[in-house]
């Protein structure tokens, strides 16, 4: 794609998340027209489907957590993993960070995170590539809504755990089949509003949980 934030800005508008009102992001406001532009081009290019431009709800609820808790992130390194439309590295750079980096395995992802941090007029690092089994150099990791197939689950969980060993680690998810079934410390727990084309739902009751106190627990 020669112009990613063309494309971007094309298909999206510029709204809101219902959690999170205070972050401006480039959003689908009809799942079909923008699924159905980036499915062209996934045939073209062999790109990820459009995950970056819809607010999934463990995205809103970490953002919301950090807007209301700037404390827990003000001065450290932030990493946002699959951060999809960046809406939790923007949070986390609007309250404060030392400095954000976003990760993401679709380049378009990173492109919106990108536009969507100058919408908020916030630094962000972008990171394109897949982490999984690197020991990222950070504070607090940050991820949400990963947890949506088996294989997924089965590859990125070991790994926060590991990252969790020496830096604070939250994940946060909807309710999941797949999420984590040992016993977490629960930093937040809510009803976030989410879209029924994607979700089949109104409301995801989500919940944020802090890896960081796994050991001895099953």
């Amino acid at each position: 794609m020669k112009d990613p934030a063309a494309f971007i800005t094309a298909n999206t508008m510029i709204e809101q998340a219902p959690l999170v009102p205070e972050i401006a992001l480039h959003l689908a406001t009809d799942i079909t027209p923008i699924w159905q532009a980036s499915e062209t081009y996934l045939e073209q290019m062999g790109m990820e489907p459009p995950f970056w431009a819809f607010a999934w709800p463990g995205s809103q609820l970490i953002a919301r957590f950090i807007l209301d808790n700037p404390e827990r992130v003000r001065g450290r390194r932030v990493l946002d993993v699959a951060c999809g439309c960046g809406m939790a590295a923007i949070a986390a750079a609007m309250a404060g960070a030392a400095s954000v980096t976003a990760n993401d395995i679709d380049p378009l992802a990173l492109s919106a995170t990108v536009l969507n941090a100058e919408l908020n007029a916030v630094s962000i690092t972008p990171c394109l590539g897949d982490l999984v089994g690197i020991r990222p150099d950070c504070d607090l990791l940050v991820i949400g809504d990963v947890c949506y197939n088996e294989p997924m689950a089965a590859r990125i969980v070991p790994w926060l755990l590991e990252c969790a060993k020496d830096r604070e680690v939250w994940l946060c998810d909807p309710g999941r089949h797949y999420a984590p079934k040992m016993e977490l410390d629960v930093l937040t727990k809510q009803d976030v509003p989410v879209t029924q084309a994607l979700e089949s739902a109104d409301i995801r009751t989500t919940t944020l949980f802090s890896l960081q106190h796994t050991s001895g627990k099953s």
